[in-house]
């Protein structure tokens, strides 16, 4: 069992704990902006434990962050505590993909059933959306942050996010549940396969309470606001990274910590 108050300090939210819309879209939005999505321990060459009692130290306790399988296995069994008729998703990520390329299914989100079905996605980085999405609507679904909608095409429902005036696939997905030992396949294969993308470059993104995101991939770090504009900074050196991930995401590791990632092309 999940520690709940810990949980909810951690995220810093005091509001109601009934099983409703506004209490899922809250915990939503709050959660993405206080535990940022991040591949740190990836690259470190540290497993990635999807036990319960792991990833609620590693999240809650020790005030890291992680990706989806950490971050969303954590959602869905804090909604199942509350009282939520909630189940795990798999998804293909497609963001800056062709529709003819078939990436692996690697994605966890959580459906999540109240009068209707709702989609909750704390863990697809930077684009992570700051609000449940009705399943059933194919039209715009605004959010604290960016738009979306849900496109239902054949077999496949496409989860878009609206950039400037353009539509973008981020993901896609059949209403297939996600049991336990696909969560683990994916995730050992996501954090350990040498061709996976989460070990040639560093990751680590969330929401800001203005509408904004703060993202950092690789060495630049940026710091968009709601209408758009950015903030642009080139990290310098490896100490400076960790000032940075200190600063902006609250990640704090030792003196002369490295990570190792062809990405990183330190001068």
């Amino acid at each position: 069992m999940i520690d709940l108050d810990a949980y909810f300090a951690r995220i810093g939210y005091r509001g109601p704990r009934t099983a409703t819309l506004e209490t899922l879209h809250a915990l939503a939005s709050a959660h993405i902006q206080a535990i940022p999505f991040e591949n740190l321990d990836v690259l470190l060459g540290r497993p990635i434990d999807l036990a319960p009692s792991a990833i609620e130290r590693k999240l809650i306790h020790d005030r890291r962050g992680g990706y989806c399988f950490e971050q969303n296995s954590l959602f869905l069994e804090v909604l199942t505590q509350l009282g939520f008729h909630a189940r795990p998703l798999s998804a293909r990520v497609r963001y800056q993909l062709p529709r003819d390329h078939t990436p692996a299914r690697t994605h966890l989100l959580v459906r999540v059933e109240l009068d209707e079905s709702w989609l909750a996605d704390v863990g697809i980085g930077g684009m992570s959306p700051t609000a449940a999405l009705r399943l059933a609507d194919p039209d715009l679904q605004p959010t604290p942050h960016e738009p979306r909608r849900l496109l239902r095409e054949n077999d496949l429902v496409y989860h878009q996010i609206q950039i400037g005036a353009e539509w973008h696939d981020l993901y896609d997905f059949t209403l297939e549940e996600m049991p336990l030992i696909d969560r683990i396949v994916a995730n050992w294969y996501t954090s350990t396969h040498p061709d996976s993308h989460f070990k040639a470059r560093l990751t680590v993104a969330r929401a800001l309470p203005d509408g904004g995101r703060v993202t950092l991939r690789n060495r630049e770090l940026t710091i968009r606001r709601r209408d758009g504009r950015a903030e642009h900074h080139l990290v310098a050196s490896p100490d400076e990274l960790l000032a940075v991930l200190a600063e902006h995401f609250g990640l704090h590791f030792p003196p002369g910590t490295r990570f190792p990632c062809s990405a990183l092309d330190w001068p």
